[in-house]
């Protein structure tokens, strides 16, 4: 019996190694880098850091990202902005930070290429809702002041939920424990395809049947309403500079009276929805919302014109 255990652990172990080798050889994991946050308090990646974005369980997609000096996936080191020079910057959350892409075609690469004497910015970060966006203008005053526009992405049902700044729970995910995990990147890659999320389900519901927490019973609230008076209360905080800034938004997930409000209180925005309409072909990807490189190259389409039309070219 002793014999038997033995060769089962060994076989076990055996198997384990030959996945872990086989994830390394055909770098089916995720490079993830490491967050921080720093000195003026804004949460971004650790500076000088490389990798490669793989997403999707049959290495769907890949994308070669470059974390600069001031912590932001983009081609150039260092942000440095000039009175005597034209700079605009792009800010938001995933969908600008643009891991999903080699940095190299990003969407300020794709603006830079139509628009040849421009510097365009990325400070896209994961997870970034629009407190944490206009955080970093505040934070960063000394260097947006030179910045000749600034376009913020933001999605109407994520990035409203909070009217205030406040630090997020996701730098809590960096710790020696996960640090530790990610060294093998078998455990990275069944966490990403969801391999332990049953088992994590099952723990939660049984935590919960112990201490006999019921579900929350469902309440309508009119998130809308929540959403405007969170938007309103931002833009009074952080003093929003509608001469320079642009929102960038899909026109189609925002409610009538979000959008009357930046109308009738003359908001700047681009609405990307309209030319994705135009377009019959997939802009997102197979398996995520994320833009695929069509819908990047719209995005960038956008920015273009829009800065043709304010002679910023």
């Amino acid at each position: 019996m002793k014999k038997v255990i033995l060769k089962v652990i060994l076989y076990v172990i055996i198997i384990l190694l030959s996945l872990e080798l086989l994830v390394r050889i055909f770098h089916l994991h995720n490079e993830r880098p490491e967050r921080y946050l720093d000195e003026y308090g804004v949460e971004k990646w650790v500076p000088n850091q490389n990798g490669y974005s793989v997403t999707g369980n049959r290495k769907q997609n890949v994308g070669e990202y470059r974390i600069n000096n001031f912590g932001f996936n983009s081609v150039y080191d260092d942000y440095i902005v000039s009175k005597d020079s034209i700079e605009v910057a792009i800010i938001g959350d995933s969908f600008i930070e643009g891991f999903h892409q080699n940095y190299t075609n990003s969407i300020s690469r794709k603006v830079e290429k139509k628009i040849t004497d421009i510097k365009v910015l990325e400070f896209g970060y994961a997870g970034y809702n629009l407190s944490e966006e206009f955080n970093l203008i505040q934070s960063y005053e000394h260097l947006f002041k030179d910045i000749d526009k600034v376009f913020i992405y933001m999605r109407y049902t994520d990035d409203l939920t909070v009217g205030e700044y406040k630090v997020s729970s996701r730098l809590s995910l960096n710790t020696p424990l996960n640090r530790l995990l990610k060294k093998s990147k078998l455990i990275v890659y069944a966490k990403d395809i969801g391999l332990f999320d049953p088992v994590k389900n099952k723990i939660t519901s049984t935590i919960n049947f112990v201490k006999r927490v019921k579900p929350n019973p469902k309440v309508e609230v009119n998130n809308d309403s929540i959403y405007l008076a969170n938007f309103k209360k931002l833009v009074k905080t952080y003093n929003y500079n509608k001469e320079k800034n642009v929102l960038l938004l899909d026109y189609s997930l925002c409610s009538k009276d979000f959008l009357e409000y930046l109308r009738s209180n003359d908001f700047k925005s681009i609405n990307f929805n309209s030319d994705f309409k135009k377009d019959s072909r997939p802009k997102t990807l197979i398996y995520d919302q994320h833009w695929n490189n069509l819908g990047r190259e719209i995005i960038a389409n956008e920015i273009v014109e829009y800065l043709k039309k304010e002679n910023l070219k």
